[in-house]
């Protein structure tokens, strides 16, 4: 793992308190799309490999995850991910608004205890400040396996005036979007699936 950080993470990596303006990340300059809590890093790579035209600034806190994330990076020769190590909120923040042509967070903890409820990501403050770094157009994309907390996402979402939802509710599950390891849990443990998808008006 200390091999994957020292030698491979310096090619992906970005400031987490001073990434600059997303797109400038990319040589040529590409649309980039945020990915928040990427565990092993599977569906990022699977995303990188389907979207080459696209640029993926993935954010998570696990320095396990982030050396699994590089060493498939180097692995594949994918140029169109960087790796930021740390809070996303903090991420956030230091970004420009209107920058990211999307915003993902599938399977983001849970929390399910009722006084951590306030831990998690999707909350009205937050939410706000994810869509401001939204260009106009731009999709947010929740998933999650927690019926409770889909309801929370779906309210949240519902209630914030600069993002309009693509459908009356949760969606179908997108053909295109990666299973991850946290959703085959899930549905092994007989949770269902919700996903949750809005645009930047």
């Amino acid at each position: 793992m200390n091999d994957a950080l020292d030698e491979l993470l310096p090619r992906y990596a970005v400031a987490i308190e001073s990434p600059g303006a997303p797109s400038d990340l990319f040589d040529p300059p590409l649309p980039v799309v945020l990915e928040i809590g990427f565990g092993m890093g599977d569906a990022t790579v699977t995303m990188a490999r389907l979207e080459p035209d696209r640029g993926i600034l993935a954010v998570d806190v696990h320095t396990r995850g982030i050396a699994a994330l590089a060493r498939a990076l180097d692995s594949e020769a994918l140029t169109n991910v960087r790796v930021a190590h740390g809070d996303a909120v903090t991420l956030v923040e230091a970004l420009p608004e209107g920058c990211l042509a999307g915003i993902r967070a599938w399977f983001p903890d849970p929390w399910p205890k009722a006084r951590h409820h306030k831990r998690r990501l999707v909350q009205p403050v937050t939410l706000t400040l994810l869509a401001s770094r939204l260009q106009s157009g731009g999709t947010m994309h929740f998933a999650t396996d927690w019926p409770e907390y889909a309801e929370q996402m779906l309210e949240v979402v519902s209630a914030e005036p600069t993002l309009r939802l693509t459908s009356t509710g949760f969606t179908p599950r997108p053909e295109w979007r990666p299973m991850t390891r946290y959703e085959k849990a899930g549905l092994t443990a007989g949770r269902p699936v919700a996903d949750l998808i809005a645009v930047r008006v």
